[in-house]
């Protein structure tokens, strides 16, 4: 991590999307996806509220602390600038569900996916329902979005051994921007649950927290670079 002070202001993105009335006292609320198709989408209900406390805790963010759980196919959803979409089976989209998750991330949304082991084979075909003519490339690791508050010059950090795959992180771009982040064989989530429902080591879950600053930081300020402090 740079030991240098930063101001983290999220004007740029607001000026590029509609945040809700209902986010008050000038904090941005994220969001947890709910989906169809039998996927425990609410697994580890404790990860994005340790994940937020951290973030909070280390760097000047103007995000609440607590998250709300929507429907890819709200109109609710186009309310949060950030959506943590994770399970471990199926996910199905139907057309308007598409579309509405298609429109939210062409306005200037962020969705960040995290594979906890079975969600691979049904998110790809998935998004490729929100954007038919584009794929999941793998992020090189010279991204912005590995080097914002935490360095990780080898990407993603393996945090759940699953298969025992190398981790990789994979994006959707539209029109140059990052708007798809999905992170396989890694499993973030896990590291930022509560310690002792993983009984993740502790070295991992600061790995895991720092990834996921960076991926908020990223997603929030649409920064190619930040640096940070303490």
């Amino acid at each position: 991590m740079r030991l240098l002070a930063f101001v983290l202001v999220f004007c740029t993105f607001l000026t590029g999307f509609q945040v809700a009335e209902a986010q008050s006292a000038g904090e941005v609320e994220i969001a947890r996806a709910k989906y169809r198709g039998g996927g425990d989408w609410y697994n580890d209900p404790s990860a994005l509220t340790n994940l937020l406390s951290f973030a909070k805790s280390n760097f000047p963010l103007h995000i609440s602390g607590s998250y709300s759980d929507v429907s890819l196919g709200s109109t609710d959803l186009h309310n949060y600038p950030f959506v943590f979409l994770t399970g471990h089976g199926n996910i199905t989209l139907n057309a308007a569900e598409a579309r509405n998750v298609r429109e939210y991330l062409q306005n200037g949304g962020f969705l960040y996916i995290d594979d906890d082991y079975g969600l691979d084979q049904y998110i790809r075909p998935a998004m490729n329902d929100v954007f038919p003519d584009e794929e999941f490339v793998e992020i090189p690791f010279s991204h912005p979005i590995y080097d914002q508050a935490y360095e990780f010059p080898n990407g993603v950090p393996k945090i759940h051994e699953h298969d025992g795959k190398p981790p990789q992180g994979f994006g959707i771009f539209y029109e140059g921007r990052l708007v798809v982040f999905y992170t396989y064989e890694s499993n973030l989530g896990d590291g930022w649950a509560d310690a002792e429902i993983h009984n993740t080591p502790q070295n991992l879950r600061q790995q895991a927290f720092r990834m996921g600053t960076n991926i908020l930081i990223y997603a929030l300020t649409g920064s190619d670079q930040v640096t940070a402090s303490n």
